[in-house]
């Protein structure tokens, strides 16, 4: 009993990954596979002698020489995340040479003086600074042009009032109003003195200009550079013309929605903005749910805390779930009896928070009927939802494959409409998925398992160096510069860097079935799994990092474009074969802990990596420097 139970503890450990910061014992890897490849393989000695194709004749064994210390490949970090710094702008040197003609402005008595037709001369007074991005196309623009954005002959513009009143909305799409802020000029003023006043006119219009741009940039690419938060996160970060924006900004009869039009346009960001918007007008204290701890419930039986249940569906669930299930909460009087009109109930409440639908209410239930998130807890959750929804693009395309993290999921879409959507194996808070996105180009059945290195190093090794013909009797292949060798033959003492180590295709190989790959520097895909038992979990954060599907040939046969018939045909072939995918489709590895479903209802996860935390950190360090004094 206690081999087998130490297998399926083991069996988490199989997978994919470039580095891991595992801090299970090194050896425990190599156990498991003892005992699932030690009852296929009974002849090993045949095992290690058969060369790869194409690869020459075995190498001489190698003496082992002192024993190292042994190695560890680490993870990638999380950072200290370092903001934008604010720059001055060269308002120096955009003074205008054609206004140092005969007489200025300025001499003339100020009834004399033509409004705003020499107020160039101020900019070298202005003070102001902006990201680098923004300086830069203020700089640019200004320095090219004599003509003014934002004020006229009689003052703040409705140009500018419109572009005001987009900015003092930015919260609505997660942004901070205060980043932009503006000092606008009074109508109420002293017109003795022109002079003060074209200046106060003159720092409004290059303020609201560097209002303007930033906002536009951050709406775009979002505040947050990704990259800057850990090795995680790997996005190019976008880009925004923001010269030749200001340029249409001068030239719009409709600013506020040439401005508006710059947020994004998908019907995901706008579900998110919609979610925000109602949660931030609600209003009151918040009803919470008492339930005895250490309740459970099962279809069948009796429980007098059935009653606080259901009051926490009546709480938690959706308008929509409560709509679908109103007769039986209309019916229900506060009995005991769990009856099957309120398993139903539960069931639907347990898939709409991503939970096994089972009508079992246990730890995980209780803890989102009792828990959950606050209201405040929700509306950071959108706000971090929006702001990485802007680092990837606006609209995901009519057919692509999205992978929430946090909600254990893998959907696939054609034709913008989500087809199905399965559960997910992600990596382990210590060998954590990557966030990026990339593009599915084969589907590899019978897959060979490629053995990173990390896993070499970091759990084979210490076996290895104790038992160097290990892998020769598990039916792995060793090759040591290109060249099959036995395991017993390579120097586990050395250095690995030439070392590959795979496995075979078979019913207990690590990657199962088949593989779909979208070849990235990450080494991460998804695949099928020989430990089905994980599925079950509604905690499923569990791999090295690659994406474990529930039913792999269903998502294969999606991106072939073909049937799930067909792809079991090719397994059933028993060859290792790359399909290729005949139109690439991209796919999203993506975390949102806030995140609409196929409905467009705003689901609500945990933050299995603590990556909202480190967003949060890097939003006050933006702020902070936004406000930083010069």
């Amino acid at each position: 009993m206690r081999i087998f139970k130490t297998a399926a503890i083991l069996a988490l450990m199989s997978g994919c990954a470039i580095a891991t910061l595992d801090t299970r014992p090194a050896s425990a890897f190599t156990l498991g596979d003892f005992i699932r490849a030690g009852r296929k393989k009974p002849e090993p000695q045949q095992q290690q002698l058969q060369s790869l194709p194409g690869v020459g004749a075995m190498v001489e064994p190698q003496q082992n020489t002192v024993s190292r210390p042994l190695p560890k490949v680490t993870g990638p970090q999380y950072y200290t995340y370092k903001a934008d710094a604010l720059r001055w702008v060269a308002t120096d040197k955009l003074l205008d040479p054609v206004v140092t003609g005969s007489v200025r402005n300025g001499a003339l008595p100020p009834m004399l003086r033509a409004p705003l037709n020499d107020a160039r001369q101020f900019m070298p007074e202005i003070k102001v600074r902006a990201t680098a991005d923004v300086a830069k196309a203020i700089e640019t623009h200004y320095g090219s042009r004599s003509d003014f954005v934002w004020i006229d002959a009689n003052g703040v513009s409705a140009r500018a009032k419109a572009a005001i009143a987009v900015l003092a909305d930015a919260a609505k799409v997660g942004l901070d109003p205060q980043d932009y802020a503006v000092q606008v000029p009074s109508d109420d003023f002293d017109r003795g003195d022109m002079i003060a006043r074209e200046k106060e006119l003159v720092q409004f219009e290059v303020s609201l200009s560097i209002a303007t741009l930033s906002y536009v940039q951050d709406t775009v690419r979002g505040r947050i550079d990704p990259n800057k938060i850990s090795g995680y996160h790997d996005f190019k970060r976008k880009t925004v013309d923001l010269g030749a924006f200001l340029d249409k900004m001068s030239a719009s009869a409709d600013v506020a929605t040439l401005i508006n039009d710059q947020n994004p346009k998908s019907a995901q960001f706008a579900a998110l903005s919609v979610e925000l918007e109602r949660l931030r007008a609600e209003k009151g204290v918040e009803q919470r749910v008492e339930i005895a701890p250490g309740t459970l419930l099962k279809p069948g039986q009796s429980n007098p805390e059935l009653a606080n249940i259901v009051s926490g569906i009546r709480i938690k669930g959706s308008d929509t779930l409560k709509a679908d299930h109103a007769d039986a909460l209309a019916a229900y009087q506060g009995t005991p009896e769990y009856t099957p009109e309120l398993v139903a109930l539960v069931e639907a409440f347990q898939k709409e928070h991503g939970l096994k639908a089972d009508g079992v209410v246990g730890q995980a239930s209780l803890r989102i009927l009792t828990g959950g998130d606050s209201t405040a807890a929700k509306i950071n959750k959108l706000e971090v939802a929006m702001e990485q929804a802007r680092w990837l693009p606006d609209g995901l395309g009519s057919r692509y494959v999205f992978i929430n993290q946090p909600a254990f999921t893998a959907s696939y879409t054609d034709n913008g409409t989500e087809q199905f959507s399965m559960r997910v194996v992600v990596g382990s808070k210590a060998n954590q998925t990557y966030f990026f996105q990339d593009e599915i180009q084969t589907v590899e059945v019978n897959p060979y398992w490629g053995v990173p290195q990390s896993i070499i190093i970091n759990e084979m090794l210490p076996k290895l160096r104790s038992d160097p013909g290990y892998l020769d009797r598990m039916g792995y292949q060793v090759e040591v510069g290109g060249r099959s060798v036995p395991s017993s033959s390579v120097n586990w003492n050395g250095s690995t860097a030439s070392v590959a180590v795979r496995q075979p295709p078979s019913s207990d190989n690590a990657l199962g079935e088949l593989k779909i790959l979208f070849p990235n520097a990450h080494a991460i895909y998804m695949h099928d799994t020989p430990s089905k038992s994980f599925f079950k979990r509604d905690q499923r954060a569990l791999s090295h990092g690659c994406v474990r599907l529930a039913d792999p040939r269903r998502m294969a046969a999606a991106v072939l474009g073909t049937s799930v018939e067909d792809v079991g045909k090719e397994i059933n072939g028993g060859r290792n074969k790359a399909l290729q995918v005949p139109q690439k489709v991209p796919v999203y590895v993506a975390y949102f802990t806030a995140w609409p479903n196929k409905d467009g209802a705003v689901e609500y996860f945990d933050d299995v990596y603590d990556r909202d935390m480190y967003m949060n950190r890097a939003f006050e360090a933006t702020r902070n420097a936004r406000r930083a004094e010069g």
